[in-house]
């Protein structure tokens, strides 16, 4: 049998996550992705400093795309940032929606292309 161990956060650790409203615009997109064939899988990750979301092709691969939700940067270059499949920043900013544009025009050239 299996043991099951619950993953807690140590008293007075505050975890960054996605609110819902967030949350639902990236899987909106993940959907849409997904649904063109672009995407395969994706991963969440959640912790003290930052919230973190990877799509990829395979589910073997390195990410292509990494979205990042780091308050810290907040009051300097906007909270969320892109990065593409090297590390490389594609877009930095304070508004989500600005951020993801980048990748939604990619899914707009797959679609006119098909």
């Amino acid at each position: 049998m299996s043991i099951v161990i619950p993953l807690a956060i140590a008293p007075g650790v505050r975890q960054i996550a996605f609110t819902r409203i967030e949350l639902d615009r990236i899987m909106s997109l993940y959907g849409r992705m997904v649904a063109a064939g672009l995407w395969r899988d994706y991963a969440l990750e959640l912790g003290a400093k930052q919230a973190s979301f990877s799509a990829f092709r395979r589910s073997a691969e390195n990410p292509e795309v990494r979205l990042v939700k780091d308050p810290a940067l907040r009051a300097r270059q906007g909270e969320w940032v892109l990065y593409g499949e090297g590390g490389v920043v594609l877009k930095r900013g304070h508004e989500l929606a600005g951020v993801l544009a980048v990748v939604e025009r990619r899914l707009l050239k797959a679609v006119e292309s098909s």
